[in-house]
């Protein structure tokens, strides 16, 4: 029995639905780097649980870097250049970051990918993310494109309704998701994160989502 064939990285890439894979181990080869990169954008712009506009606090934590980042309060959801937790600039996005969410999209066939917008979300163990679509970029033209990164999480893929049977798409360490043209609109998620160990990231995911908000 191979002990270790759990945990060996897979690579390949996987379809979920007209216009959205799975892309098994891509982001691999600039792991290091892109976890130095979220430590310097959170020594800026630390990672804070944001209030929905029905007053829930988020069980996910998260920031942001690029020229516009994803907020919420009870005023609701949308884009701002300012982090209102420090009243600056958001952190500039990395080029490594740009650069790998380029290339994915490309490999999913969404060439020319600019984002301008970079969600860094950090899940403990209970975290979780409940179905909804990314409508506030207003311009559905532009692939959304997914990093995951320490332990594992299920990624729920769904269709254009909410009620619409959702795919539990087992995600780990290194895989993108990129989704956009027919499934740009798709309902998703996550289920909450199961407690695990990760060698670089201890207990934590952490995952990156890249967007074209403007």
């Amino acid at each position: 029995m191979d002990l270790f064939a759990d945990t060996a990285p897979h690579t390949g890439t996987e379809a979920l639905a007209p216009g959205a894979v799975v892309l098994r181990g891509f982001a691999l080869d600039d792991q290091h780097d892109l976890l130095a990169a979220v430590d310097a954008i959170t020594a800026q712009s630390p990672f804070r649980h944001l209030v929905t506009p029905g007053g829930h606090t988020m069980s996910v934590a998260m920031t942001n870097c690029g020229r516009l980042g994803w907020v919420s309060d009870r005023r609701g959801y949308r884009y701002d250049a300012i982090d209102p937790l420090n009243g600056q600039p958001w952190p500039s996005m990395p080029a490594l970051f740009a650069d790998l969410a380029d290339r994915a999209a490309a490999a999913a066939g969404f060439e020319g990918f600019k984002p301008d917008a970079c969600l860094v979300n950090r899940y403990e163990p209970g975290a979780r993310l409940t179905l909804h679509q990314d409508r506030d970029e207003g311009n559905y033209a532009h692939p959304i494109v997914s990093v995951s990164l320490g332990v594992p999480a299920t990624f729920l893929f769904g269709g254009d309704q909410r009620a619409d049977k959702q795919q539990r798409v087992p995600l780990v360490h290194g895989d993108v998701v990129v989704w956009g043209g027919p499934s740009r609109l798709r309902y998703h998620g996550v289920q909450p994160i199961k407690a695990a160990q990760h060698p670089l990231l201890g207990e934590l995911r952490i995952n990156l989502t890249f967007r074209k908000a403007s």
